[in-house]
């Protein structure tokens, strides 16, 4: 018994000559990376172990050989320990990055979406007032001449039509983000997509006096869901219509490089801020003053949601979308799979 308390004192004093010194370069290392942490803490208790072992082994009537062959033992665990803490120390900070980046993210879709929230909101206040004071006009036959009551319906039919296109903008947003969007995957012609958006578009375009022009040739054929792709060129061209002045162009252009089809939208905006470059893309954002205003007609204004919507579902083609400042105005450039 008397022998067992000795080696229990002798491990005891070995570990804390290792282990003090040990705590106090963890606090002083606290605010270094979480590898390095890791690497001294497997290090002092390796070294506690070693320190504990070799002051018993001092006492203790073993042969040299014994000693060295305990002490080869303990170099190689020791060395094992270190090399897994090292492997764990670097996957506990990448996974400690990669949490801070979802925290970091978490964050910017919160406010992203009480943004969304207040947009939202005053795009419906505003026409909803206007539908409850007009119908109430025609309920209490304030107007009766047969001009404003045709006047007053085809208000209230473009105010509707306003808000449907909000709440489908919406629904649209709300599948993208909740990672509902189902792509049936086809080859498809940029060509008779762009075709049949233009051919939508310019009746909107020759009221603004905006004229429309695209290739006749050299578009390529992509993988992608021809609905999809059809709203991701139809809002390009809405928005390139919205913000070009009146006696401007919009041009539509495509091609294929390498192993990608792309088209490209360009409008006559006048250009875009550098600084509003990164955020165009973002939910609710609408530009700057840089920008044309656009007239308060039923294609006037915009939810800020469309350009959300053409970078969710290009990058749901596992595609990519970007914009970039030209003479003039600017260029919308979406690269699809070829």
């Amino acid at each position: 018994m008397k022998d067992l308390v000795i080696i229990l004192l002798v491990a005891l004093g070995g570990a804390l000559v290792v282990a003090l010194p040990g705590w106090l370069a963890l606090r002083a290392l606290r605010r270094r990376s979480i590898i390095v942490s890791i690497v001294v803490l497997l290090a002092i208790t390796v070294l506690a172990v070693f320190a504990g072992i070799l002051g018993v082994a001092q006492g203790m009537f073993i042969s040299d050989h014994d000693l060295k062959v305990l002490l080869v033992v303990l170099a190689l665990a020791g060395g094992v320990s270190l090399a897994v803490g090292v492997w764990l120390g670097r996957r506990l900070a990448a996974e400690a990055m990669w949490a801070d980046e979802v925290r970091l993210r978490e964050r910017q879709m919160e406010a992203s979406r009480r943004e969304l929230v207040a947009w939202v909101s005053h795009d419906l206040r505003t026409p909803l007032a206007g539908l409850r004071a007009m119908a109430e006009a025609l309920e209490d036959g304030v107007v009766g001449d047969p001009e404003t009551v045709a006047d007053y319906h085809r208000r209230i039919r473009m105010e509707t039509d306003r808000m449907a296109s909000l709440v489908d903008d919406l629904f649209e947003l709300s599948r993208i983000n909740a990672g509902a969007l189902q792509l049936t995957l086809n080859s498809v012609s940029l060509g008779d997509v762009v075709s049949d958006a233009v051919a939508s578009a310019a009746p909107v375009a020759a009221a603004r006096g905006v004229r429309l022009v695209a290739s006749d040739g050299g578009w390529p054929t992509v993988l992608g869901s021809e609905p999809e792709l059809s709203r991701v060129v139809a809002n390009l061209l809405r928005n390139a219509i919205r913000h070009t002045p009146s006696d401007g162009t919009v041009t539509l252009t495509g091609g294929q490089e390498d192993s990608s089809g792309w088209v490209a939208v360009t409008d006559g905006c006048g250009g875009i801020p550098a600084a509003d470059l990164p955020r165009v893309f973002d939910v609710a954002f609408r530009g700057g003053s840089a920008r044309t205003p656009a007239p308060a007609d039923s294609e006037g204004g915009g939810g800020g949601l469309g350009l959300a919507i053409v970078r969710g579902l290009v990058e749901a083609h596992r595609g990519r979308v970007a914009v970039t400042n030209v003479d003039g105005g600017c260029r919308f450039e979406v690269h699809l799979p070829a």
